[in-house]
């Protein structure tokens, strides 16, 4: 594995990541019916922790392959729908916005785990943290947006 290109693959998920200390959850989502299921707050960044060095080293590993194009474009467009997922959902309050979101993201890890394991069998082991991760989140997203069918969406005409 080229570190450099690690460096890079995970220099993009901080990229993507930083969304999350812009648009915060904050007291907005704590006072928001969450299922009983719901993860701690302590499990969100432990898991995304996991989840970038993981799938940073998937794509560290198969970048340079040949063969490797719809791998890393999956992996560009996981990368695309996970940054614009959390101002959706966090910033604009849009619960159901957010699942329009959620929708391409999941494919986009599942189509990356795929082309993943067709290059390389531990690049794709990488991205089953982020594929068991987002079907939770989808499946949070959904029921929190059907526990709390009168949330409005935040006024961003200020």
């Amino acid at each position: 594995m080229d570190i450099t290109l690690f460096a890079i693959f995970f220099a993009a998920c901080i990229g993507a990541g930083a969304t999350g200390a812009m648009f915060s959850p904050g007291p907005w989502y704590q006072a928001l019916a969450k299922p009983r299921w719901t993860p701690p707050n302590w499990a969100f960044p432990v898991a995304w922790t996991t989840i970038y060095i993981c799938i940073s080293f998937a794509g560290a590993r198969v970048a340079g392959m040949e063969g490797s194009s719809y791998a890393m474009a999956f992996w560009a467009m996981q990368a695309a729908f996970s940054t614009l997922w959390t101002p959706v959902f966090f910033g604009l309050r849009r619960l159901r916005g957010a699942l329009l979101v959620m929708g391409p993201l999941w494919l986009a890890v599942l189509g990356c785990t795929i082309t993943m394991f067709q290059l390389d069998f531990w690049a794709g082991i990488g991205f089953l943290p982020f594929m068991a991760w987002v079907t939770v989140a989808a499946a949070l997203n959904a029921s929190v947006a059907r526990l709390n069918p009168d949330q409005a969406s935040r006024d961003m005409s200020d």
